[in-house]
């Protein structure tokens, strides 16, 4: 893996600078749909992974990035989001858990890195508590409100092999459906 190692991964450091862009894993391509795998191994290579999703994702201009949709079926996921208050969050997590959720059920404008130009109003709880690990396996606890809180649970689904359109119903996934059939990336995985 060259010179990335766990100190990549150190407080302070800014996330990605050492990844590597990745291609996109778009809808249709079954890792999608596919239930990611715990990791086992807090190494060099996790860090490696972390780094090189953090780079994707702010290529891309997304707020958030499963494993899965880099085609690696592996419960991890980055994000660079803000909340309701425009407090930015910053990090990752490996082998989340989403151990809470509450407050207010909001339909709001969703998108995905997977599903590019198109976005779907999406129900989603107004906040979120994730627990989970770093890449250095230390135990790690996110607890989001507003956007964030929508941000974890759409990163939660990837890892359980959904996207935001299976939770999109009736005429809004029928036009979301309809809009990815006509999307230049269709067809492409």
């Amino acid at each position: 893996m060259g010179d990335r190692t766990l100190a990549a991964m150190r407080p302070g450091s800014i996330p990605g600078t050492r990844g590597r862009v990745r291609p996109l894993t778009l809808l249709g391509n079954p890792v999608l749909h596919t239930s990611c795998a715990e990791v086992t191994h807090f190494d060099t290579e996790l860090a490696g992974l972390v780094e090189d999703m953090f780079a994707t994702m702010y290529a891309a201009e997304g707020v958030g990035l499963a494993a899965n949709q880099i085609g690696h079926p592996l419960r991890v996921f980055v994000y660079d989001c803000p909340d309701d208050e425009d407090v930015r969050h910053v990090g990752h997590v490996v082998n989340p858990r989403l151990v809470e959720t509450g407050g207010l059920v909001l339909r709001g404008p969703e998108g995905c890195l997977s599903l590019p130009g198109l976005e779907a109003g999406t129900e989603r709880y107004d906040e979120a508590v994730v627990e989970g690990f770093t890449a250095a396996g230390e135990p790690v606890r996110i607890e989001g409100t507003g956007f964030f809180a929508r941000c974890l649970q759409h990163e939660m689904d990837h890892l359980d092999g959904h996207t935001y359109a299976d939770r999109v119903t009736g005429w809004r996934h029928k036009r979301l459906m309809r809009q990815a059939t006509r999307a230049a990336w269709h067809g492409e995985r």
